[in-house]
């Protein structure tokens, strides 16, 4: 089993939820609310998997963290 960090987001025009796998190229997926985010994550990083070699599967990043930066605009 492994873990796989998602980032969730939450579209203003639209209202739906938005998730996203940084780290797997063509990992991300949208529904309208939290539960179906997560079913529908679990399954497009699961076919995204399939689809990695064993060697590219040892190559994924290490998820350290997230920071929030301040800017004046």
């Amino acid at each position: 089993m492994q873990k796989i960090i998602a980032y969730i987001e939450r579209d203003p025009v639209t209202g739906l939820y938005i998730g996203t796998v940084p780290e797997i190229v063509g990992a991300h997926t949208q529904a309208e609310t939290l539960d179906e985010l997560q079913k529908n994550l679990k399954e497009v990083i699961e076919l995204c998997l399939e689809e990695m070699t064993p060697e590219d599967k040892k190559h994924l990043p290490e998820f350290i963290g997230i920071q929030q930066i301040e800017v004046s605009v």
